[in-house]
């Protein structure tokens, strides 16, 4: 083939590139080269392929031996399931026994606590029904006291029956302290005046008289205050009370060379006395000029109790004489009984003496008696002059 140009001469032939069959030879050759080529590359691709597969295959190979082991532990495991299985079934079997007694013992526990329980419970209804009795009773006390609190205002409200009230309180306190001879209630004086109580104390310092009084409405006032101007009021109504209870009592109850050169005045009130010596201390000064001491309940209770240790030491010098005359006696029948006592040493020293006599007497006798047990008769020879029959032993 000889290319001119734009012709191409093949066998004596002329062909132009734009033929038909020029074209045609050229693709046909154009195509069988890229089919070679391709051939090469899928060749080349191919070597390339296998050397990449090997790994693969190595990987695939290692995938089914694992597969394999897989299969044969699947095949273990389904074994050791069963196994489980087995066994959880044995276990499920002894846990319900188990649980089964554990109920048993359990609804046995319950049973036995609740009729704990139902006994305690009968027990606690009882206990709640004695105390229910008993808040019962002390619900009725309760109305029966506030009963009683309403009549103790109805006393205190009128001022004869507040006054017999104090007398009432004066003389239970007077009857607990002191000896039933040592006192006097209502007792008339030379003066024609009636004293609440009169203690008969020796002189000095002589009759004492105690005269109750109640101040209620003015310190009711002072409590019930509720201006400046009421609260002065009802103080100037408290001090005019009992600066005239004082002087009354000075006046009537302070006699000279009849009783004692004093008066106590009892205010059978704590809370009267306490705002009394809080807030009016005036008065007690003044009670104190006018020789008139302010008691309460407490320390009138006090008050007596001195008076009754004087009335003791009083009664007791008035029988000193009689004490001492006792005294002697009572020496004389100490000495008495010493004298006894020594008389009674020595018989039990003569008893005593006695006693060893005979404990010495008896001990010779019981070694005579034991010398006497193991005497050997043998060991004796006949005494001269004695007819002794010989001990020996009888023919057969």
């Amino acid at each position: 083939m000889i290319q001119v140009g734009q012709e191409i001469v093949l066998n004596g032939r002329v062909y132009q590139w734009t033929d038909p069959v020029v074209l045609a030879a050229g693709g046909a050759l154009a195509l069988v080269l890229l089919i070679l080529l391709l051939l090469f590359l899928a060749v080349r691709r191919a070597g390339r392929s296998a050397e990449l597969a090997e790994p693969l295959i190595y990987q695939m190979d290692q995938l089914a031996r694992r597969v394999e082991a897989l299969g044969d532990g699947q095949h273990k495991l389904a074994g050791g399931l069963t196994h489980v299985a087995e066994a959880q079934s044995a276990s499920q079997a002894n846990m319900l026994k188990l649980m089964e007694a554990r109920l048993g013992l359990v609804t046995q526990q319950m049973n036995q606590n609740l009729e704990g329980a139902s006994r305690r419970t009968a027990h606690s209804l009882g206990e709640l029904q004695q105390r229910l009795a008993t808040i019962d009773k002390a619900q009725a006390n309760i109305e029966k006291l506030s009963g009683d609190v309403l009549s103790l205002q109805d006393i205190l409200s009128n001022k004869q029956t507040r006054g017999a009230f104090g007398e009432i309180q004066l003389h239970d306190i007077v009857g607990k302290a002191l000896p039933a001879d040592s006192y006097a209630m209502q007792v008339t004086l030379s003066n024609g005046k009636r004293a609440d109580c009169l203690i008969h104390l020796p002189n000095p310092p002589g009759p004492i008289v105690i005269d109750s009084k109640f101040p209620l409405e003015a310190y009711e006032a002072l409590r019930r205050a509720d201006t400046q101007w009421e609260l002065n009021e009802a103080a100037k109504m408290l001090r005019t009370s009992v600066r005239t209870h004082i002087k009354a009592i000075s006046d009537k109850y302070i006699l000279e060379g009849e009783t004692a050169d004093g008066a106590l005045m009892f205010l059978p009130s704590e809370a009267i006395y306490a705002e009394i010596h809080a807030n009016f201390p005036e008065l007690v000064r003044e009670g104190f000029e006018a020789r008139v001491w302010i008691v309460s309940p407490t320390t009138c209770m006090a008050t007596l109790n001195t008076m009754r240790a004087i009335l003791k030491d009083a009664r007791m010098r008035e029988q000193a004489g009689a004490i001492r005359k006792t005294l002697k006696q009572l020496h004389r029948d100490v000495e008495l009984v010493v004298e006894r006592v020594d008389k009674l040493h020595t018989h039990f020293s003569q008893a005593r003496a006695d006693l060893d006599g005979i404990g010495v007497a008896a001990e010779r006798a019981g070694k005579r008696a034991a010398r006497l047990d193991n005497f050997d008769f043998e060991d004796l020879g006949p005494e001269p002059g004695a007819h002794v029959v010989p001990l020996g032993r009888s023919s057969e």
